[in-house]
């Protein structure tokens, strides 16, 4: 999201941390909410022009907002109301921003209640430990099966076992993917909350399992490197035969056995 978007969204945000902040717990309500108007959003081509139309006086988009979110929380109206008379690049980076903004009250609202870092945590072992499960996470990123199979399969795999906003968000990853595969959703969810926490995630693929001292000594370069507090999360995948894969946000780091043979092999062929 760029240009006048993102300038749009990062205004949004700031508005909006106050109210958070204020909400406590409740902030999953707002969250849950705004998440529920991304879905609005993206069934209906028409009612995402009509919000994001440039043209169209903003005073006229509040008040589309006002009637349609008639039975939401007063904060959401108002949120929403200042977003559309914002401009967007396209309508669908309205409903992008929308979206991110109900990520953040829903972690905010973990946040509130001292669980944010348990969150973040659950988020990455649910990924995790669907490593070997291709079948599920197949079906979980499966558009053709139905809604409801998708959640009662995470229900299945998470109920119980894991804090109420972890199953909350992993519902939504599966039931409103937006495009995108079920992990990688659920790593999206994980930045997110990596962000409020004022932290990077370092998305680490090792060969072997690396010994405390390792992910200490691995940890604290890359804090040097970035200049902030980095969160390791790490993945171990025998496959890769040996070396490491680091990634944080767009930046990759690939010393992989099979990346040096791959590129080996680009240069035979060149």
């Amino acid at each position: 999201m760029r240009g006048s978007s993102g300038a749009s969204l990062t205004a949004a945000q700031e508005r909006f941390e106050p109210v958070l902040r204020a909400a406590g717990a409740d902030a999953l309500t707002l969250g849950e909410q705004l998440l529920t108007l991304v879905s609005a959003l993206d069934d209906s081509a028409a009612l995402r022009r009509s919000l994001a139309d440039p043209s169209r006086e903003g005073e006229a988009k509040a008040g589309l907002v006002a009637d349609l979110l008639s039975d939401f929380d007063e904060r959401v109206v108002d949120l929403v109301s200042g977003l559309v008379r914002s401009r967007w690049a396209s309508d669908a980076d309205l409903a992008d921003a929308i979206e991110r903004l109900g990520v953040d009250a829903v972690l905010a609202s973990a946040e509130a209640r001292g669980a944010l870092e348990t969150v973040e945590d659950e988020l990455f072992r649910v990924t995790r430990s669907l490593g070997g499960q291709r079948e599920a996470k197949q079906v979980l990123s499966d558009n053709t099966t139905a809604p409801a199979r998708r959640v009662a399969l995470v229900d299945a795999l998470v109920g119980g076992k894991v804090d109420t906003v972890t199953q909350s968000l992993a519902r939504r990853a599966t039931s409103s993917p937006r495009g995108r595969r079920f992990v990688q959703t659920l790593g999206w969810f994980g930045e997110v909350a990596a962000e409020r926490r004022k932290r990077l995630v370092a998305s680490v693929t090792s060969a072997t399992v690396l010994t405390r001292e390792q992910e200490q000594r691995l940890g604290a370069l890359l804090e040097r490197s970035y200049g902030k507090p980095v969160q390791l999360n790490v993945t171990v995948d025998p496959a890769i035969v040996g070396g490491m894969r680091i990634q944080v946000g767009a930046d990759v780091v690939d010393s992989t056995v099979l990346s040096r043979l791959a590129d080996a092999s680009r240069r035979l062929a060149g």
